[in-house]
């Protein structure tokens, strides 16, 4: 006899069911319900593309002196606006803004922190590829009313919940509130995202590797080797062949490994070492770092886990190198290894 088919499970009823279990509080389900709803909002704009008005350049900059898109405004202001008023926030941090912005006094206050990137990979906005938010949110610390930038300056293992969503072919939602990595995908007739993937796992071994090689002439000499022995294929020391896949559009790059698979690495070169890195800690790195730990991948700078980093300030870079543990493990140990083999300073 042929059973029913399940009920599709739809996000507000996954996360009721985690409150339920005593996985998420009331405020932090109905904090994400509202990032969700803000993301439906931006997938609505990024899918009418030049329809909308939305493409090209807005003429303004942001914190770290990158051009803004239109649509990174927009997406930003969104965010901004769904997240205002809804009473689970005591303040917000943004890729966009110089500084966190408490709740306005008008609105009811919550305990929690949001931090996001409203639109990550924007340039790739007008060639019409994948795109995508990633938030994180942590705890307002006790006692906090007023929260400034210093209180975000959290580790990213006191994240509570993280995701990103892609606006893709289909619009997803991939999300952990440290119970799995789960996805969900947008029905656009229904209006809700829809769980279709439950408990994500990342296969620790890959033959799959995602890095910018056009800036491989100013990467430190571990990278050099890694990525060397990896193009070396099945004749070279890694002894399997390796495909490069490269999306210049984060949340897509990581969408990929946790389908299939993978690793993806932003790694210290010598144009981006004053500043520490390429990818921003506590907007891109930790909240995909716990994402990917969450599905059973790993996360790191090449020499520390991404996820104990000791954040100093709210833009804060590092190096990053995610996905498939095992290979994460063998990038790790290129750079440990030529650290170690360095000569020591003398002490007099």
């Amino acid at each position: 006899m042929s059973h029913p088919a399940a009920p599709p499970v739809s996000l507000t009823r996954h996360l009721l069911e985690a409150q339920r279990a005593g996985q998420v509080s009331a405020d932090l389900r109905l904090l994400i319900e509202v990032v969700a709803r803000a993301c439906k909002q931006i997938s609505i704009a990024v899918g009418k593309g030049a329809l909308g008005g939305v493409l090209g350049d807005a003429g303004t900059g942001n914190v770290q002196g990158e051009a803004q898109k239109k649509l990174d405004v927009l997406s930003n202001e969104i965010l901004l606006e769904a997240n205002a008023w809804g009473g689970h926030l005591a303040g917000l941090a943004s890729e966009e803004m110089d500084h966190s912005q408490p709740i306005p006094d008008v609105y009811p206050r919550g305990n929690y922190l949001l931090l996001f990137d409203p639109l990550d990979g924007s340039s790739n906005i007008d060639v019409n590829v994948s795109v995508g938010t990633i938030f994180s949110v942590l705890r307002c610390p006790d006692g906090v009313t007023e929260p400034r930038d210093e209180h975000f300056l959290q580790p990213g293992t006191a994240q509570v919940a993280a995701g990103y969503c892609v606006y893709g072919p289909s619009t997803m939602l991939v999300l952990t509130i440290g119970h799995g990595t789960h996805a969900f995908t947008l029905d656009r007739e229904v209006g809700s995202f829809m769980l279709t993937r439950r408990d994500i796992r990342i296969p620790e071994e890959t033959r799959e590797f995602a890095v910018n090689m056009s800036n491989q002439r100013f990467w430190e000499p571990p990278m050099q080797r890694y990525v060397a022995d990896l193009l070396a294929g099945a004749e070279g020391p890694r002894g399997k062949d390796f495909n490069m896949r490269w999306v210049a559009s984060m949340v897509a790059d990581v969408h990929r490994i946790l389908t299939r698979g993978g690793i993806f690495s932003y790694p210290l070169d010598a144009k981006c070492a004053a500043k520490g890195g390429r990818l921003r800690l506590m907007y891109e790195a930790n909240p995909m770092a716990l994402l990917v730990e969450q599905a059973g991948g790993a996360a790191s700078t090449g020499r520390q886990r991404l996820l104990e980093v000791p954040p100093t300030q709210l833009h804060q870079r590092v190096p990053v190198f995610l996905g498939s543990r095992r290979e994460v493990e063998a990038a790790v140990r290129y750079h440990l290894e030529h650290d170690a083999a360095q000569p020591q300073p003398q002490v007099a």
